[in-house]
């Protein structure tokens, strides 16, 4: 039984844009050679750390919504630590509410865009 997940890594920031394009794609082949499907990615950029790591004060970050077998989550967290390019990464796995909350992110329908009655206007109230 398939279910989704949501993967964030850090990258080391002495990657140049092409090597990091490259493992990348490296992870998103991976997942799917495994038969897991991707949902959604995001690269978030070079970001500051909240504290250094390998003596690094930034990192790449990515992140990949996918689906897939909970039994794959071990084989892709063994790739992350076999891979020095990667000095840190988290997976969770998502329910309805995180997934039902990535997809308003991703469609980018929050609450403040979306149409509201004015119920508050007709109750205004004139103070003298």
């Amino acid at each position: 039984m398939s279910r989704q997940y949501e993967t964030v890594f850090i990258a080391t920031p002495v990657l140049s844009d092409a090597q990091m394009k490259e493992a990348v794609a490296k992870y998103v082949n991976f997942i799917k050679e495994n038969d897991g499907e991707i949902v959604h990615q995001e690269d978030w950029g070079l970001r500051k750390l909240a504290y250094p790591i390998q003596k690094k004060t930034t990192g790449f970050y990515h992140l990949i919504e996918f689906k897939a077998d909970p039994e794959f989550i071990e084989k892709l967290e063994t790739q992350y630590k076999r891979d020095e390019r990667i000095i840190r990464f988290h997976t969770v796995s998502m329910d309805k509410h995180a997934i039902a909350y990535a997809e308003r992110r991703r469609n980018k329908i929050s609450e403040a865009a979306a149409p509201k009655s004015d119920v508050a206007g007709t109750e205004k109230t004139v103070k003298e």
